[in-house]
């Protein structure tokens, strides 16, 4: 039971981690990355981030890359 603890612990620090920089992020005045789609009109406002999904894709991959090859060494 103390391992759940803990796991709840963590996943609650990274959860509010994210959160903080997601806060920040949206301060800081950041729109997105050129290539992402956002199409106005009158009535309707559609915005799909993919450059943004994209980039971050990449970076959560390379990320876990480099955890898996750390933790094998």
């Amino acid at each position: 039971m103390a391992d759940f603890g803990r796991i709840l612990i963590f996943l609650g620090l990274a959860i509010a981690t994210i959160g903080g920089l997601v806060w920040l992020v949206a301060k800081s005045g950041f729109r997105g990355l050129p290539g992402d789609v956002a199409v106005e009109s009158e009535s309707v406002r559609f915005y799909f981030p993919i450059v943004t999904c994209i980039v971050v894709s990449a970076v959560l991959t390379a990320g876990m890359w480099l955890w898996r090859w750390i933790s094998s060494r």
